[in-house]
């Protein structure tokens, strides 16, 4: 009897192990390298997610820097996106993911633009090799929309040129559909001041 009390009271003085992690032999849950096998996996080769977003991307540069600047632009946005493909986490908005990496060429186009000096000698007309926005249905008003602020811009390229909708276009922003309104609003009102002020120098 007296052994089997103490065994008792050696099983219950016993020091519990250690629930606690320690060291390299805790599992742990498949690591972001599994992940991003799985995610790579679902994402279409970049030749077909180019085939299929650049006619939407090559109308929204046209509107956000012009269909001058748009081809170089559209280059430089697709090379970014070349080497973020494969850490894409998103493979069921590559529309929009493309279009912001484009919206991020934009605004360093536009900044690039604004450090460069001003050439001395008077440029022509109009370049032999421009693109007409006209001739991509987009009417000439577009070449203003790229003098817009960038929230401007982009809203009104978004909704005016591209046809999304507001909650696409607050999802592509990142902001509200409030915002977008008012966005969408203060560019329209700007160009029709631009297109008004223009036709008074016109008639002179």
């Amino acid at each position: 009897m007296e052994d089997l009390a103490g065994d008792r009271t050696r099983t219950r003085v016993r020091p519990e192990r250690d629930a606690s992690p320690a060291g390299p032999h805790v599992a742990r849950p498949p690591g972001a390298q599994v992940v991003e096998r799985v995610i790579r996996r679902r994402l279409p080769a970049f030749e077909v997610f180019l085939e299929a977003n650049r006619a939407r991307v090559y109308r929204y540069l046209i509107a956000a820097v012009g269909p001058t600047d748009a081809d170089d632009v559209f280059q430089e946005t697709f090379l970014a996106a070349l080497r973020a493909y494969p850490r894409c986490t998103d493979p069921g908005h590559l529309d929009r993911w493309i279009l912001r990496i484009a919206s991020r060429k934009a605004i360093d186009h536009h900044r690039g633009a604004a450090r460069r000096p001003v050439p001395v000698a008077a440029p022509p007309d109009r370049a032999v090799t421009e693109a007409d926005p006209a001739a991509d249905g987009l009417g000439p008003a577009v070449e203003a929309v790229r003098d817009l602020p960038p929230r401007q811009r982009d809203a009104i390229a978004y909704r005016h040129v591209l046809g999304l909708s507001v909650a696409e276009t607050a999802s592509l922003m990142g902001t509200t559909e409030a915002t977008v309104r008012a966005n969408a609003y203060q560019g329209l009102k700007r160009l029709k001041e631009r297109a008004i002020w223009q036709e008074k120098e016109q008639t002179g």
